[in-house]
């Protein structure tokens, strides 16, 4: 690539442009941060993992119980009883549900970082020719 002022300008236009995208992609396009936005999802994803370990702990004891013993399920201040293969069936698809979100948590997160991991890598890029070409011009 030529050295000439003007390719030069042409880099520096596209890296404010890259740099542009970068910093739409951090702040996010609405009120909300990119920051705020991955911090938000990693709580979610913490709430939804600490419900998933609660669920395998219910499942497994349920799983102990024989057909005869009396399962209760609180709703609201209440007490009701549950028949336990109804309660088993329940939590097996709590855990399903929240496993399900959990993958879906993590895919949204990884595009998301993807996403900014490949912007960086271009603005880098743009400034490393842009050195390149600085240095080289001031050689001659």
């Amino acid at each position: 690539m030529a050295s000439s002022p003007a390719a030069v300008r042409e880099l520096q236009q596209d890296l404010e442009s890259q740099a542009n995208a970068l910093s739409k992609i951090q702040k996010g396009a609405h009120a909300h941060t990119h920051a705020l936005y991955i911090a938000k999802n990693h709580q979610v994803r913490k709430q939804y993992t600490i419900q998933l370990g609660e669920n395998e702990l219910v499942l497994t004891e349920l799983e102990l119980l024989n057909e005869n013993s009396n399962v209760y399920k609180l709703i609201g201040p209440v007490l009701v009883k549950q028949d336990i293969a109804e309660a088993n069936a329940n939590v097996r698809k709590r855990i399903e549900y929240i496993s399900v979100e959990l993958k879906r948590l993590d895919g949204t997160l990884q595009d998301s970082e993807d996403k900014q991991n490949s912007k960086k890598e271009s603005v880098l890029q743009l400034q490393q020719k842009i050195q390149t070409l600085q240095a080289g011009k001031s050689k001659s």
